[in-house]
C-alpha cells in the first residue's frame, strides 16, 4: 500500500485517486504523523436500472406486443 505525504497527496490528487482505486487504498501522512486512508467507494446500482431506450411505437403497438407474447406461450 503506498503512502503519500500531505503535500504529495495535495499536488498530485488524480494521481493519488487512480491508485487507490487499482489498488483498493492509500494511506495519506501528515506532518504530525498522522495517517489517514483514502478507499474508493462502490456505489451499489440496481440490475433494473437501464438506460432510456427511443422506441417510436403508439400506445396500440405496444399493447399489441404485449398481448402477442402472452398469447404465444
Amino acid at each position: 500500500m503506498d503512502v503519500y505525504t500531505y503535500s504529495e497527496a495535495r499536488q498530485h490528487l488524480t494521481k493519488v485517486l487512480d491508485r487507490a482505486q487499482k489498488d483498493g487504498a492509500v494511506h495519506i501522512r501528515r506532518r504530525g504523523g498522522a495517517v489517514f486512508q483514502v478507499t474508493p467507494v462502490t456505489l451499489e446500482t440496481s440490475p433494473l436500472d437501464v438506460g432510456f431506450v427511443s422506441v417510436r411505437l403508439t400506445r396500440d403497438e405496444i399493447v399489441a406486443a404485449v398481448r402477442e407474447s402472452r398469447a404465444a406461450k
